[in-house]
């Protein structure tokens, strides 16, 4: 007869998590153990790696799932291999190979088809993502053996970086280090480069260095998690309001915070700005200032936005009071 399983107590935990994520799990499952090995009530990630992909996964706990989908939409800087001469089904390694070619491109060649690829550039997204059609996903579609028409879609390439190349021998093939804006299909990036070099491609290793300005020097990874006691996975957490880091801060008063917190407009001499950060104290707490939520501002009116509660607040002030600004 089996163990009877141990219930986990959740609690409220709320903070960014910056993790490695490793091969063979995909976001939802490293999210999921990361979640269990925190005791979190709330959880969310920042955008999906592939389980054959590794690297740079921000987890959001709590109050910071509010804000994850700004990450979402931040630019992200990628690693990857790219094997010359063989298309697979799925544009990786995870693929049925389905064509091989002869490589016959020269170094020159290559940059010049790099070059190419710089700045906006159409994609059409692969069958087998994420993307939903109806309800479904395409990677469903795929699975069954159906491929529907998809619209190109416009992303940028703002750096793609040459790192090394192979031409000769068995497994010919050019790594690369590529900066790009959200909605970037990778595997697609190196089956259009392999297309354009006359031979195919697919990816072979994919692996995400940064998104926005988490970068994978700050990440922690699993296994060094599950070592950790509780008060040092808890002291991994970073504050909720290093998702706005391009935010402008706006500082309210105890009146203020509070009607703010209602989403009342307030009234200041502030310049007009998309993209604010507001601080100030929760009501009727006396703890230091924290984040109360997101806003913009026009013609002097500060607007809200996404706004955290009053429990939210109270509960990031009392276990983590160093990020008061």
């Amino acid at each position: 007869m089996d163990a009877p399983r141990t219930r986990v107590q959740r609690r409220p935990v709320h903070g960014v998590l910056l993790l490695d994520k490793p091969l063979g799990l995909s976001s939802n499952q490293a999210l999921q153990k990361a979640k269990w090995l925190l005791r979190a009530e709330k959880a969310g990630h920042t955008g999906t790696l592939d389980p054959l992909a590794s690297g740079v996964l921000p987890l959001c706990f709590g109050a910071a799932t509010k804000f994850s989908q700004i990450h979402l939409d931040a630019d992200k800087t990628y690693e990857t291999t790219v094997r010359l001469g063989q298309k697979t089904s799925t544009g990786d390694a995870e693929g049925d190979l389905v064509q091989t070619r002869e490589v016959t491109c020269t170094a020159g060649e290559v940059v010049e088809v790099l070059d190419r690829f710089m700045g906006p550039i159409s994609q059409v997204p692969p069958m087998h993502s994420a993307l939903k059609r109806d309800g479904k996903a395409l990677y469903e579609y795929a699975r069954e053996g159906e491929v529907l028409e998809r619209e190109p879609r416009q992303v940028v390439i703002h750096d793609l970086e040459l790192l090394d190349l192979r031409l000769q021998g068995d497994e010919p093939e050019i790594s690369l280090r590529v900066r790009c804006s959200k909605g970037t299909y990778i595997r697609t990036l190196g089956e259009d480069i392999g297309e354009a070099l006359g031979c195919g491609g697919h990816l072979t290793r994919l692996r995400r260095t940064a998104t926005g300005a988490f970068h994978e020097s700050q990440c922690t990874t699993l296994q060094a998690l599950e070592a950790m006691d509780e008060t040092d996975r808890l002291a991994l957490l970073r504050p909720v309001h290093t998702l706005l880091e391009n935010h402008t801060v706006i500082a309210l008063g105890a009146e203020d915070a509070g009607r703010f917190l209602s989403g009342l407009r307030r009234r200041g001499d502030w310049p007009d700005s998309d993209q604010i950060a507001v601080f100030g104290p929760c009501p009727d707490d006396g703890l230091p200032p924290a984040l109360l939520g997101t806003a913009h501002v026009r013609a002097g009116e500060l607007i809200a936005g996404r706004l955290l509660s009053p429990t939210d607040i109270r509960q990031i002030q009392e276990t983590s009071p160093e990020t008061a600004t």
